[in-house]
């Protein structure tokens, strides 16, 4: 099958993967022989921007940060 994807090949080849995502493919990523879980494109219809924290520091905020003030 064209869209399986051994973890260790995901991990040495993240960029041409998460191309391929971007252009609407999916894959299940195996380990071992067992599936591990599925990477595909975000439905964006479904996806809600709540706020982009790179207009508030450029590069992003730290996670560590924005959990701190919680």
């Amino acid at each position: 099958m064209k869209n399986i994807v051994g973890l260790k090949d995901l991990r040495q080849n993240m960029g041409k993967y998460s191309q391929k995502v971007a252009r609407g493919e999916s894959f299940i990523v195996f380990k071992q022989s067992k599936p591990l879980f599925k990477i595909s494109p975000i439905n964006e219809e479904k996806w809600e921007e709540i706020i982009d924290f790179t207009k508030i520091k450029k590069g992003g905020v730290d996670i560590n940060e924005v959990l701190s003030r919680l």
